[in-house]
């Protein structure tokens, strides 16, 4: 018999991330603003979050990062200059943001590391299952994988992450998991984590990519994690924790994903996502991807 899990209602967003890799763009402006063809990554969190059934959404920011709210906030300002010039296109797209969400915000005073991050959201999500969100991945939402993740948590309870296979020369880039086969092919056990393992001291080739759903007593756990890899706290420790105490928390299972992700945390991924994305456009794909085309051909020629 299928066990009944409470229903999940909250996303946290953690946000406070420096973006040391794209400066000197993100001196001033946050690397979440930064646009993928004409949004803001982080807008896309967002709209997956609700698409998913999730539209209590709390951002976890820092400091500098008053532009995120100011995004997901009207500019009256601005949609009256709009409207006065009848634009009810770009008037639109302005109102999508302040529309998508219930938004609230919290401030990691002292980045930490991920696990502190997800710890501030505490008090707003109480004693709920939750989805967490990172701003670095995007998912296509052709595939919808915290849909997939929200079923699996209700069903078996706990926790849920999500993976994805790698070559084993990248996994040193991201936490790895050690899992079990389960009657569901997407569908593994998590006995074992851990955070950015050596290529030969990794359990498999299933990296953790950034989407989970976790179960609120992994709060617990996180006030009593010591900072890990890279003196911060690490939210694959407190899993791992969980992993193996089912008692702790429940479960953890791992959805494997095998879709459309785009990658905006590194330089050349997020030049890449950009590119993918326009020439999907309905607006921007032929006249893009003819250019494409006619740039391709001419470096091919070029000694």
């Amino acid at each position: 018999m299928t066990q009944s899990h409470p229903r999940i209602s909250k996303a946290v967003i953690p946000a406070a991330g420096l973006g040391t890799r794209f400066l000197p763009a993100t001196k001033a402006t946050p690397k979440e603003m930064l646009p993928v063809v004409d949004k803001p990554a982080i807008q896309y969190v967002v709209e997956e979050a609700v698409a998913a059934g999730l539209d209590d959404v709390l951002m976890v920011t820092g400091r500098n990062k008053r532009p995120l709210e100011d995004h997901f906030d009207r500019n009256y300002e601005l949609e009256s200059a709009l409207g006065k010039k009848g634009d009810a296109e770009r008037l639109a797209k302005v109102q999508e943001s302040s529309d998508l969400a219930t938004m609230h915000y919290v401030r990691q005073g002292d980045p930490r590391g991920l696990g502190h991050a997800v710890l501030c959201a505490a008090p707003h999500v109480g004693h709920e299952p939750f989805a967490v969100l990172l701003g670095d991945d995007l998912i296509d939402p052709r595939d919808p994988l915290l849909q997939r993740m929200i079923e699996v948590q209700e069903r078996h309870g706990g926790s849920v992450i999500a993976l994805m296979e790698v070559a084993p020369e990248q996994m040193h880039l991201y936490g790895c998991a050690a899992v079990e086969a389960t009657a569901d092919g997407d569908v593994v056990k998590v006995t074992g984590l851990v955070e950015k393992p050596d290529p030969a001291d990794a359990p498999s080739n299933y990296a953790v990519i950034g989407r989970y759903v976790l179960d609120p007593r992994i709060f617990g756990i996180l006030r009593t994690t010591e900072p890990g890899r890279g003196g911060e706290i690490q939210l694959t420790d407190a899993l791992q924790q969980l992993a193996q105490d089912e008692k702790a928390g429940g479960p953890v299972h791992g959805v494997v994903f095998k879709g459309r992700r785009y990658d905006t945390g590194d330089r050349g991924d997020y030049l890449r996502a950009i590119v993918r994305l326009a020439c999907e456009r309905e607006d921007l794909g032929p006249d893009f991807r003819t250019w494409l085309r006619s740039y391709v051909a001419e470096e091919m020629q070029q000694p």
